[in-house]
């Protein structure tokens, strides 16, 4: 359940950034409070759906899930995000008030994690450990890139140096770390994204486990009323064409799948108003298949190329037959290639990938 909290806590405005239309909510003085009020209403409807589903109507409005109820059809409780701001530069009392309502809820069982977002020049680690004491169980960092000189061009303040030693603080602080990059930012080209790309997935010791639990991957925008669109307008920046996204996302998507971390979303999340704000960049309604498609493409054309002749019987999980095919079929000509037509794959009932 995200709380959107709009340049809150922001001591800069990004050249790329608009929170506003990208979440669909204003900011401005007010903005907390309404978002908190806000917050404060869906949970109540959350957790009358949750008395009714775990004790059929019967407990107090006020009352917890009784721990013994059946959960098989019940909804689930909710994780809270507080996003759009720099949550760890709000001050005090306001970010007080989200912690609070956070903790109230999570009390009541409505609310099982809590998570925020932040710069990566905006924590230290005394700041985090105590977010952690106050319930926070995840942090993510809009590092955007680790490149020193993507960083310089898009304006963000602070090195690279600055985005690797706040993921370890974060870890260190016993949070979840996530990890936001921007692909296409100014600076930031398809070699940079890929190295910004091992640089999250570090440490990369043999047996050592990344710091980051999840990755998100916003290809960069030009969006209406940023610094970027009057850069773009003026020629000085011109955004990733799709196909030159989709390519680098793949291999970045293929290097996480391969330590074990999720990337969890690819593209701006679609809000009321937000296809109108966009002046151009990558923009596409099935951004994530396509890029999860082309990369299972190219894991399945590693193996295929290690089989002593052409592939016979194919073996893939049934849950992704959306995906192996592409976006509107767009890779049945790249399977073809492969020796791998339609009529050879046996479609499977568990998760394993065979290749004969």
């Amino acid at each position: 359940m995200p709380v959107f909290l709009p340049f809150a806590g922001c001591p800069t405005r990004c050249v790329f950034c608009a929170q506003d239309v990208q979440t669909g909510q204003r900011g401005g003085a007010n903005n907390i409070a309404h978002a908190l009020r806000q917050a404060e209403a869906r949970l109540e409807h959350e957790a009358r759906l949750l008395q009714e589903a775990t004790t059929g109507g019967g407990s107090a409005p006020d009352s917890p899930p009784t721990p013994n109820a059946a959960h098989d059809a019940s909804p689930s409780p909710l994780e809270i995000a507080f996003y759009g701001g720099t949550f760890t530069l709000l001050p005090e009392a306001e970010r007080d008030a989200c912690l609070e309502l956070a903790h109230r809820w999570r009390q009541r069982g409505v609310v099982c994690r809590v998570r925020c977002s932040t710069r990566p020049d905006a924590v230290t680690a005394r700041g985090l450990t105590a977010l952690r004491t106050a319930g926070m169980d995840c942090v993510e960092l809009g590092v955007q890139s680790f490149d020193d000189g993507a960083l310089d061009a898009a304006s963000r303040g602070y090195a690279g140096s600055v985005a690797r030693d706040a993921c370890a603080m974060v870890a260190g602080a016993g949070l979840e770390l996530g990890v936001q990059l921007m692909p296409g930012m100014p600076g930031v080209t398809p070699e940079v994204f890929r190295a910004d790309v091992h640089a999250a997935l570090r440490p990369d010791a043999d047996g050592a486990a990344p710091l980051a639990a999840f990755l998100r991957f916003y290809p960069c925008l030009v969006l209406r009323g940023t610094p970027l669109a009057e850069r773009w307008r003026a020629g000085s920046y011109a955004p990733w064409p799709l196909d030159t996204t989709v390519d680098p996302l793949a291999d970045g998507l293929l290097a996480a799948w391969a330590r074990g971390v999720a990337v969890v979303r690819m593209g701006l999340s679609p809000e009321d108003g937000l296809d109108d704000a966009v002046l151009a960049g990558p923009v596409h309604p099935a951004l994530g298949q396509l890029v999860k498609a082309e990369a299972l493409r190219r894991h399945v054309a590693m193996y295929v190329a290690r089989l002593p002749g052409p592939p016979v019987r194919p073996g893939v999980p049934r849950r992704l037959r959306g995906l192996l095919w592409g976006h509107a079929n767009g890779l049945v000509d790249a399977y073809a290639a492969m020796g791998i037509t339609r009529a050879m794959v046996h479609w499977r009932d568990d998760d394993s990938f065979t290749l004969e």
